[in-house]
């Protein structure tokens, strides 16, 4: 139980500090022409996910702020983004291949016994969204609040199907959380990305998903919110309380955003970083997020890199607890 109590109070932490942090002293880099060509994304889930959806937002406003020049999205999907992250960490680091990222799934995956890739092969360009957990039900479903999913869970004694996406993912950890404080089993569905687990949801296919803020205001008419693992209520979905107030101690997000090989040529990594910093304070760019149900928050890559490392050093605990590593 204090391992989930120390990650719960890190993730507030972490994000009170870097969200009024600065970037700290930089080193000058030679100004660059970039880009001069098309920019290749490599996109580490299924097409028309939070990660995707996203990516085309940004794309919207990418012409205006890089020479004219296009994006260009090349999906390199599998094992919970594992494959499009490790393509992006082995990706020719001239600057026109970067990937779209998630966390906490590349510091896990980093850590887990099948790593095909280091925190170190990467530098971040920026983080764009905070997608808070939520536990969903089917509308239909007979389980009206997070009291009635406790008590079917126990009654159906491990048989009870949640939907995640991936393995050694922040849904991962989360289910792994709720099972140690529900003191429950759950038999674990893994989706190659969010899009397919929510046809999953809406289907009746799953009998309950863990999953973001994202998915439940791109799917209101279907989903019922049980709980969210936020610290306070979301100004979203203020009807939805947490988990905490409802006695169980989960504060999980999910934070989306970018990132290049570990060898970019500084003058274009900081491009890069100035031209998604523009863009993501951009008024346009935000109201364009909103409509399509993502949290925009802004943190720099600098300060996003700094983040992994100290989340780093918490979870490989945690992993070793539940033999993960």
């Amino acid at each position: 139980m204090k391992i989930w109590k120390k990650l719960a109070l890190f993730c507030l932490s972490m994000s009170l500090i870097f969200a009024v942090s600065g970037c700290g002293g930089k080193k000058e880099v030679q100004e660059v022409n970039y880009p001069t060509k098309q920019v290749n994304v490599i996109q580490i889930f299924t097409a028309g996910g939070p990660l995707d959806v996203q990516s085309r937002v940004v794309e919207k406003h990418w012409k205006n702020n890089f020479n004219n020049q296009p994006l260009v999205f090349d999906y390199k999907v599998g094992a919970g983004g594992q494959v499009g992250m490790t393509e992006i960490a082995k990706a020719n680091p001239d600057g026109y291949t970067f990937g779209g990222i998630s966390y906490p799934h590349i510091v896990l995956q980093s850590l887990g016994k099948q790593a095909t890739f280091k925190l170190e092969d990467f530098v971040f360009i920026a983080q764009g969204v905070v997608d808070p957990t939520i536990l969903a039900v089917n509308k239909s479903s007979k389980i009206q609040n997070l009291k009635d999913f406790a008590a079917e869970a126990k009654k159906k004694n491990g048989e009870m199907t949640v939907g995640i996406v991936g393995t050694l993912s922040g849904q991962h950890i989360a289910l792994l959380q709720l099972m140690d404080l529900m003191s429950v089993k759950f038999k674990m569905v893994v989706f190659p990305g969010s899009a397919d687990q929510n046809t999953a949801l809406r289907g009746g296919h799953i009998d309950a998903q863990l999953g973001n803020l994202t998915d439940i205001m791109r799917n209101q008419d279907a989903f019922r919110p049980l709980a969210i693992a936020t610290s306070e209520r979301h100004k979203w979905v203020p009807d939805v309380p947490t988990f905490k107030e409802q006695g169980y101690e989960l504060i999980s997000d999910i934070r989306r955003g970018f990132a290049a090989p570990a060898k970019i040529d500084p003058a274009k990594l900081k491009k890069l970083r100035d031209g998604l910093g523009k863009i993501s304070k951009d008024p346009q760019y935000i109201q364009d997020m909103e409509k399509a149900g993502l949290y925009a928050e802004y943190m720099s890559g600098e300060d996003w890199q700094k983040y992994m490392e100290k989340y780093r050093e918490q979870a490989s605990g945690l992993m070793k607890k539940h033999g993960l590593i």
